[in-house]
């Protein structure tokens, strides 16, 4: 039935003509779908000029990488991507689709799945192939992330999902790894774009970016009053990290949105993550599987923390934060 439907396509997500590092994520984990399925992947590179980046796309995993070049393309729109990606696809019919959860992604990937009259599974945390029948599994946290929800799509093609930035561990590049390059033909104009760019106005210029930290303290409900983080703040600090929170501290305002982990604030991927009164819930625990190590530290020894942590700590989270801090400065001289 969909015998001609083929290939395991990722599309690149740039950000001032650079290629943002979830793409490399993707391919990774395209590579491991389409050896199973014995298919090939592509990858997808809009921009104004971008080609220079296809080899470096062939060495991370692709087979083939499709470049489509047009001065339109120099900064993302919904109407222009989408129509420029699905035209492609109307001549090429894709087995897979994979598209990274960023902003942009969140935007364009409804466009094409709407454009293309299929689901698209949004937000994926994990991705597995059935042995039975071929077919991808997406799992992805719901009901506010207090279950992982499997699904598959049996009755339509392309299978097409979303993945959040930070789940997979990028794949090791190949340098002189060979491909196909393709220099696609783009028919855009400016009439085809209803929006246009502006300004970019960047918001709290002092603000980390929690998401490519390498070390991340966090703190959640156990550390009980706001006066107590300022103790994982110097923590933080001393580590040259930095602070992490739970969705009940945003909740309260202790600190804002961009310092929020989970399924609803950010997804992170640090050497080495702290946890310092979390209790592990599913929609915390979503936003750290990429992380090398995790430590936990919590005064009940049941928290569901401690099932998805290296190391485990039962004490209390302060006086345990405190200690760190002492060790770490000596040992720092």
């Amino acid at each position: 039935m969909f015998e001609e439907y083929t290939g395991v396509y990722v599309i690149a997500d740039c950000f001032d003509g650079q290629v943002r590092k979830v793409t490399y994520e993707l391919i990774g984990q395209a590579r491991l779908i389409a050896d199973q399925l014995n298919e090939e992947v592509h990858t997808l590179i809009l921009g104004a000029q971008v080609a220079s980046q296809a080899q470096t796309l062939i060495e991370y995993g692709s087979d083939h990488v499709h470049v489509f070049e047009h001065p339109l393309l120099a900064r993302y729109s919904t109407d222009g991507y989408t129509k420029v990606i699905t035209d492609f696809f109307g001549q090429n019919k894709p087995n897979v689709i994979l598209i990274g959860a960023t902003n942009d992604g969140r935007d364009l990937a409804p466009r094409i799945s709407g454009r293309m009259k299929n689901g698209v599974v949004a937000d994926c945390t994990i991705l597995s192939v059935s042995q039975s029948d071929g077919l991808v599994e997406w799992t992805r946290p719901a009901l506010g992330g207090n279950i992982l929800a499997e699904i598959i799509c049996p009755e339509h093609r392309p299978q097409m999902g979303s993945v959040r930035p930070n789940v997979f561990k990028m794949p090791e590049r190949i340098v002189g790894r060979t491909g196909q390059i393709h220099q696609e033909t783009v028919t855009l104009a400016d009439s085809d774009i209803r929006n246009r760019f502006v300004e970019m106005i960047k918001v709290d210029l002092n603000e980390v970016n929690i998401e490519e930290a390498e070390i991340v303290v966090a703190g959640g409900r156990g550390m009980g009053s706001p006066a107590n983080f300022k103790v994982l703040e110097e923590l933080a600090e001393v580590l040259g990290g930095v602070l992490g929170v739970s969705r009940p501290i945003v909740e309260k305002g202790w600190y804002p949105l961009s310092r929020q982990i989970g399924q609803t604030g950010k997804t992170i991927a640090p050497k080495l993550y702290l946890a310092f009164g979390i209790s592990g819930a599913i929609q915390h625990t979503a936003g750290i599987t990429g992380s090398e190590t995790i430590v936990a530290i919590n005064t009940d020894p049941e928290a569901a923390i401690f099932k998805v942590c290296d190391y485990g700590i039962v004490g209390d989270a302060v006086e345990v934060a405190k200690e760190m801090i002492a060790k770490f400065k000596v040992a720092k001289g």
